[in-house]
């Protein structure tokens, strides 16, 4: 008998676990730092609610409807069709994602190691940047974090759907939404910090003509909520009968989204306060907010809190993505969990070797003009997730029957349906084309 979420809150807070992690803390805060800050999250709160939500809708859709892995699931609907291939886009995505994703946050939990013991604070004198770079750089120490981050990312994968992953995320989210509020409110106290709120929430209005912000926002907003992972059709299959479609589809993006907002409250304000420089890029958790916990007042605590949010935010993602390939050997090839999560978990630790390796033993070692890692993640953002993401609204939109689609959504067939149905049609595959042409038209 297939596994299913014991409550619709723990398939709610797992499925916000997933889509909460460093795309909202770390990714959040440099892309929008570097994309002007109000004008990009307006475009991001627009693209999170025109395609957000009916992405999210449609994976979980077709998920609860194929009970089964990923690649399953469009089989069902589509047991004579090309399309009946899709899924693999989504389980490759998921796995070649946590390949580099457990490197970054194993760079996450270094921090919370040495800021909680204060060792972050004595390489002060040497500069944060230079810690930074000669930590990377090392030839063992990225591999080891790596291996802790994806080995506690293995542990809750092999629990199960229930003892596993909705246990852990039934006290872990609830714990880091205490935490990036508690961080907010004190960044918001700071002296100087109405500049961060500023930078935040007043949108330059010409900057949102800018073709290179609003696919930033689409961009993050695939990166951030999750779509085309395969994770929500994947969380889907695990969903009861009484379980609805849009709620939980419409509280998992609000939660991300929240947390995306508070998270960028808990930075920028601090940022501004301390003098630090919003668009600092993707060193900006690990050089510049350094830099300002140590001349801030209670920084020495906040430091720890802040990349004890990041690694923990981290871990969730990290199981939802191991889930995907995980639920997929096991339908598939009929392996037990624990094989599964061991061989599956071993071969994602491998590839990512050359990941955390890239700014270390393979510096120099580039791929499309790019280190490893960046390449990967270029591979991955650019190409497999927006395949990914628009094979679902394709697949949704045009080639699941109407009434087929009426019935999974679980939205009847007034207005919000047609709204839906139109969105996934139209603006979501054109959307999608233009992130991928982009990097190809700018260069």
């Amino acid at each position: 008998m297939r596994e299913q979420w014991g409550s619709r809150s723990g398939l709610i807070l797992a499925a916000i676990g997933a889509a909460v992690g460093l795309g909202n803390i770390w990714r959040f805060a440099y892309v929008a730092g570097e994309n002007g800050g109000g004008a990009f999250l307006l475009a991001y709160l627009l693209i999170v609610l025109a395609l957000g939500v009916p992405l999210v809708i449609a994976e979980l859709a077709i998920g609860k409807r194929g009970a089964a892995d990923a690649v399953t699931a469009f089989q069902v609907l589509a047991p004579q069709s090309v399309w009946r291939h899709a899924g693999w886009f989504g389980v490759v995505g998921a796995g070649l994602i946590l390949s580099y994703y457990a490197v970054i946050a194993g760079w996450a939990l270094r921090y919370f190691a040495v800021a909680a013991t204060g060792a972050l604070w004595d390489s002060a004198a040497g500069g944060f940047g230079d810690s930074f770079r000669q930590f990377i750089a090392h030839p063992l120490a990225p591999l080891g974090w790596q291996f802790v981050m994806m080995l506690a990312a293995m542990l809750v994968v092999a629990g199960g759907v229930g003892r596993g992953i909705e246990r852990v995320n039934l006290w872990l989210m609830p714990l880091l939404a205490v935490i990036v509020i508690l961080l907010a409110v004190f960044a918001l106290s700071l002296p100087g910090s109405a500049g961060g709120v500023s930078f935040l929430f007043a949108p330059d209005w010409a900057s949102m003509a800018k073709p290179k912000v609003v696919l930033a926002a689409l961009g993050q907003a695939f990166f951030s909520i999750g779509v085309g992972m395969a994770v929500y059709v994947t969380y889907g299959s695990y969903m009861r009968r009484e379980h609805s479609v849009p709620i939980s589809a419409a509280a998992v993006v609000a939660g991300d989204t929240a947390f995306a907002f508070i998270a960028g409250l808990a930075i920028f304000p601090a940022v501004f306060a301390m003098g630090g420089d919003p668009a600092a890029g993707p060193e900006l958790a690990f050089i510049t907010l350094p830099q300002i916990f140590l001349a801030m007042p209670g920084g020495w605590l906040i430091g720890p809190v802040f990349f004890f949010l990041l690694s923990a935010a981290a871990l969730t993602s990290m199981v939802s993505l191991l889930e995907v390939p995980v639920a997929t050997a096991m339908h598939r090839f009929r392996m037990h969990r624990g094989r599964a999560v061991a061989a599956i978990g071993g071969v994602i630790l491998l590839a990512g070797v050359p990941s955390a390796l890239s700014f270390g033993v393979l510096d120099g070692t580039t791929l499309m003009g790019a280190p490893i890692l960046d390449a990967t993640d270029r591979l991955v953002s650019n190409l497999l997730l927006p395949i990914a993401g628009g094979a679902v609204a394709i697949f949704f939109g045009w080639v699941v029957p109407r009434q087929v689609g009426v019935t999974l959504a679980e939205l009847g067939e007034g207005p919000l349906w047609r709204t839906v149905r139109w969105l996934l049609r139209y603006p979501a595959p054109a959307l999608i084309l233009g992130l991928m042409l982009y990097p190809l038209l700018a260069s």
